[in-house]
């Protein structure tokens, strides 16, 4: 029997946790999951998810003031009758009614577990995270390691360089990410500012933005950088890219690495909690240490000066994401934990 799962996602309009609830929440509708799903008002994301099918139901997800919320969610949860309830991120977490139900939260980053006493299990989207939660004291058989998976268009054709006024045969590096002190986008463009003729694509947006093109300005390199703004398609980007960097200082994850992967790009990545657990350093990508600006300017500029190694680790980059974070090995998962965790007696729909 498929099991029926309410999946509430209170989160930001932008940010790598809100972009991945989306891409779950379709892609197990168009694997015919019965899903019903709750979000905080945001009718861009409601109309993303409406055009593939599902009917999403939009609450405040307030502050403590706000009751409707909580009263919402119990009668979306009587009317559904799911098996299980999977909650993203603290806000709806703490707010989920207790019920005849299986109640998960997932987990992109280390969050404080007082949030989710009342859950009954908690995934963990790295071995870490899921690391993190039993040293924190949560069970062990109670906390599941379920990675991410990309969206990205394999086939996209690249982003003209004239587009953003950029040479043709330039090296091109690109990031993407929001503009926030965690990204370590400063420590990006102080190394780029040794790497001479190196073009440089910073897809994003955030509360750094206007310091970070002083620094750009400061550093030399405002010429040959670009701001482009959030980005919903990364795949142009990713092919028009001769290299992408990931310098984050914090990174659970790194989904940006997945999805350069995903799209056969080179990668060199900062040495933080994520990328360090995805890339196998010299065979996968290139790994520098956290916030080293000298060696983060060796590493690009030794992957943009050997474009046949460069290559060989693409391949075995996007070897590894089809073996392990691909869409169909994902959702497999987590069907899978659906089936594990739910509970055998809610009534059928």
């Amino acid at each position: 029997m498929t099991k029926r799962i309410l999946q509430a996602m209170a989160g930001a309009e932008q940010g790598g946790a809100e972009a991945f609830f989306e891409r779950l929440v379709i892609a197990l509708h168009r694997d015919g999951v019965q899903q019903h799903v709750l979000i905080r008002r945001n009718p861009a994301r409601a109309e993303r998810l409406r055009a593939v099918g599902l009917n999403p139901v939009e609450l405040p997800f307030g502050g403590m003031l706000d009751f409707a919320t909580g009263r919402a969610f119990s009668r979306e949860i009587a009317k559904f009758k799911p098996h299980v309830v999977m909650t993203w991120m603290n806000r709806a977490t703490a707010m989920c009614p207790k019920g005849n139900f299986t109640h998960v939260a997932r987990l992109g980053g280390y969050y404080d577990l007082k949030y989710y006493r009342s859950c009954d299990h908690l995934i963990g989207n790295t071995p870490d995270i899921v690391n993190y939660l039993v040293r924190e004291g949560w069970p062990a058989d109670r906390a599941h390691y379920v990675p991410n998976f990309v969206d990205v268009d394999a086939d996209a054709p690249p982003m003209p360089r004239s587009a953003h006024w950029t040479p043709p045969t330039a090296p091109l590096v690109v990031a993407m990410g929001r503009l926030h002190e965690n990204k370590a986008f400063d420590t990006l463009i102080k190394a780029l500012a040794r790497v001479p003729n190196a073009y440089f694509w910073l897809a994003g947006d955030g509360p750094e933005r206007e310091k970070l093109e002083k620094l750009a300005l400061s550093e030399g390199i405002k010429p040959r950088t670009r701001f482009l703004g959030w980005q919903t398609d990364v795949s142009p980007l990713l092919a028009a890219a001769d290299l992408f960097v990931c310098p984050s200082r914090h990174e659970p994850l790194g989904n940006v690495v997945l999805e350069a992967w995903a799209r056969g790009t080179p990668v060199v990545a900062a040495d933080a909690q994520g990328p360090g657990m995805l890339i196998d350093h010299g065979r996968t990508g290139l790994l520098v240490p956290v916030d080293d600006v000298s060696a983060m300017a060796q590493a690009i500029a030794w992957m943009l000066d050997n474009p046949e190694a460069a290559r060989t680790m693409a391949a075995a980059g996007y070897a590894a994401f089809e073996k392990d974070y691909s869409a169909p090995t994902v959702i497999a998962r987590y069907r899978a934990f659906f089936d594990q965790v739910a509970p055998p007696d809610v009534a059928e729909a």
